[in-house]
C-alpha cells in the first residue's frame, strides 16, 4: 500500500474584473476497495462557502459561488489517499463467446456505460481495430488489454493535437491526442464490442527516477512526457464475475498503485475536475499544479515532490471573451 498527500491547485487569471462565478469541482478522491481517502479539504480564494453531494456515479461534487468582482480565482484541494494493491488482470476468465451469451443481462445493468455519448461516439472507422483486438484474444480481459495496446501503439501522444471538447472523431482524424482522448478511444472500442466501460479521472504518480531510467542515457519515459503528477485519465472495463478492471492506454498497460482515482463517469463530461461559468467580458488563463508527498521515503523521512508545472504562458494576443472555465486532462 502507498499513502500520498495530494495538493491540487487550480488558478484562473482574468484580463479584467469578473463576477457571479459559479463553480463545481470533482477533486475528492474516490473511497472504495482500491483506495482509501483518509482526509479531504477544499478552499478557494476569494473565500466562499461550499456545499457537496454525490452524483449518480457516486462521485463527490462540491459547489461554490463567488458573486463579488474578482480578477483571479484559486481553488485548492488537499487530500490524503492510501492506494491498495491493484487487482491482477488474469486472462483465463470469461471468454468472448460466453460473454455474448450474457450480453443482454449485462446491458440491462450497465446501459449508460454502453451507449454512445458526445465525447465517445461509435464511429465505424473503429471496427477494424476492434476486429484486430478480437483476433488477438478470445476472452474479455485479453480483448480489453489488446484494445488498450492498439490505442497506445496506433495513436500519437501529442499535447495540443486536441482540446478539452474534442471527441473520438477528432482523435481519429488527427491520429493523436492526450490521455483524455486515449481513454475515449478505448471506451468506444469496448462499448462497440458490448463491454461496459467507464472513464476515470485521476492522477498518475510516476516511479522514482532510478526506476524509470536505470541507464543514464535512457530516453524520457511516457510518464515524464505526460507531466508526472498532472491530472490524468484512463478507462475501466466491466468483466462479469470479476468486476471493474483499469487500463491505461496512454501508458500501454494495466493500472497500478501509481494511479489515484478522483471520479468515474461515461466520459470526460461527467468528471471534469473543475468546471464553472462567470459573468464578464474578460478572457482567462489557466494554471494547474499538482503536488504529491509520500508518507515516508525509504529512510523513514517525509518527502515532498512536486511538479514543475507553472502558470500558463501569457498569450501573444488577447483571447476572445470566455464564459466557461475547465481544463483538459493531459
Amino acid at each position: 500500500m502507498n499513502q500520498y498527500r495530494l495538493l491540487h491547485i487550480t488558478e484562473f487569471h482574468y484580463d479584467g474584473p469578473v463576477s457571479e462565478s459559479y463553480n463545481e469541482v470533482r477533486l475528492r478522491p474516490i473511497n472504495d476497495e482500491s483506495q482509501s481517502c483518509l482526509s479531504f479539504r477544499l478552499s478557494s480564494k476569494p473565500a466562499s462557502q461550499h456545499s457537496s453531494h454525490r452524483d449518480s456515479f457516486g462521485n463527490w461534487v462540491h459547489h461554490f459561488n463567488i458573486l463579488a468582482e474578482h480578477r483571479t480565482l484559486r481553488v485548492e484541494a488537499e487530500s490524503v489517499v492510501m492506494v491498495h494493491e491493484a487487482r491482477e488482470m488474469r486472462e483465463d476468465g470469461v471468454t468472448l463467446a460466453a460473454f455474448d451469451a450474457m450480453r443482454d443481462e449485462v446491458a440491462d445493468e450497465h446501459y449508460d456505460l454502453l451507449e454512445p455519448t458526445a465525447y465517445v461516439p461509435h464511429p465505424p472507422r473503429l471496427t477494424e481495430l476492434i476486429q484486430e483486438a478480437e483476433a488477438a484474444a478470445n476472452n474479455v480481459v485479453g480483448f480489453a488489454r489488446a484494445a488498450s495496446n492498439l490505442v497506445h501503439n496506433r495513436f500519437r501522444y501529442e499535447k495540443g493535437a486536441t482540446e478539452v471538447h474534442s471527441t473520438v472523431h477528432d482523435a481519429l482524424n488527427s491520429g493523436a491526442g492526450v490521455c483524455q482522448d486515449f481513454a475515449h478511444l478505448l471506451l468506444a472500442m469496448l462499448r462497440m464490442r458490448g463491454l461496459p466501460g467507464r472513464y476515470v479521472s485521476g492522477y498518475l504518480v510516476p516511479r522514482r527516477e532510478a526506476e524509470r531510467n536505470a541507464d543514464a542515457g535512457a530516453p524520457p519515459s511516457m510518464e515524464e512526457v505526460i507531466g508526472g503528477y498532472a491530472s490524468h485519465a484512463w478507462a475501466e472495463v466491466f468483466v462479469p464475475g470479476t468486476g471493474w478492471l483499469g487500463l491505461d492506454p496512454t501508458l500501454g498497460g494495466a493500472v497500478s498503485e501509481q494511479h489515484i482515482r478522483l471520479a468515474i463517469g461515461r466520459d470526460y463530461g461527467d468528471v471534469a475536475p473543475v468546471r464553472g461559468v462567470y459573468k464578464g467580458h474578460a478572457g482567462q488563463r489557466l494554471s494547474v499544479d499538482v503536488r504529491v508527498r509520500p508518507a515516508v521515503d525509504d529512510e523513514g523521512r517525509e518527502l515532498l515532490q512536486e511538479t514543475a508545472a507553472g502558470p500558463a504562458e501569457e498569450p501573444a494576443e488577447e483571447p476572445p471573451p470566455q464564459q466557461q472555465q475547465q481544463q483538459q486532462q493531459q
